[in-house]
């Protein structure tokens, strides 16, 4: 799989992004990725990350860090945090931008540690794909949660998305499917998770989790603090 992501962070830290970063859906128009954003410290972090950030505690485990801007923020603090990233160039980035501990890996393949804060933010749980994909990773994430640990994940109720047309009947309306565009080429198309609160509820108890909305803002988005029964 090409990692068109990861290819153009590392460009942009480089002062080589010259190409839009394009991000096709099917809904709408595809969207251009601004990767600055990727790169914002904590003066530009909005509510939710600080009030995300502020709650962690013990081990933390930052589940899809790509740049590293929040386990560099939690490392500065002097927590003890690890990044996680399947992308080799994502890990490159953190490495060079001074994260201390990085783990290349697919989380859904990962159990070697365990840690009392998971982290998932901008959607990082969005990586599940679908709702088979949520409830498979809550039953994975499992192994290596600490005893009284937690998963602190945002995610969005999308439904906005399809106030001018129909709600898709064959799938979940939160599951996406994307293709990245960058430098002229077309990456392979993935499938992204947005989940309702409702929906996370009801998926976090099914495979053995108590789930509470801790943080909401006015664009639908919102914060969940996940621990086990």
């Amino acid at each position: 799989m090409k990692d068109l992501f990861g290819q153009a962070l590392w460009d942009f830290y480089h002062q080589k992004f010259e190409d839009p970063l394009l991000l096709y859906n099917d809904y709408d128009a595809p969207e251009e990725v601004p990767p600055d954003r990727f790169f914002d410290g904590m003066e530009l972090f909005d509510e939710l990350e600080d009030f995300a950030l502020e709650h962690t505690q013990g081990r933390i485990l930052d589940i899809g860090a790509a740049t590293g801007r929040h386990a560099l923020h939690l490392q500065g603090l002097g927590a003890d945090v690890t990044a996680m990233d399947f992308s080799a160039l994502c890990c490159e980035i953190m490495k060079e931008r001074g994260v201390g501990k990085i783990i290349q890996e697919d989380v859904f393949s990962y159990s070697k540690q365990k840690y009392d804060t998971l982290l998932m933010l901008m959607n990082g749980i969005g990586l599940a794909g679908d709702l088979q994909g949520l409830h498979k990773l809550l039953l994975h994430l499992k192994k290596i949660i600490a005893p009284g640990g937690q998963i602190l994940l945002d995610s969005t109720d999308v439904a906005y998305l399809y106030e001018n047309t129909e709600i898709p009947m064959d799938k979940y309306y939160g599951e996406i499917s994307y293709k990245y565009r960058y430098k002229g080429v077309m990456g392979d198309e993935f499938r992204w998770l947005y989940v309702d609160q409702q929906t996370l509820t009801d998926v976090a108890i099914a495979t053995g989790w108590i789930c509470q909305i801790i943080f909401e803002d006015e664009t639908d988005a919102y914060l969940a603090r996940l621990q086990l029964v």
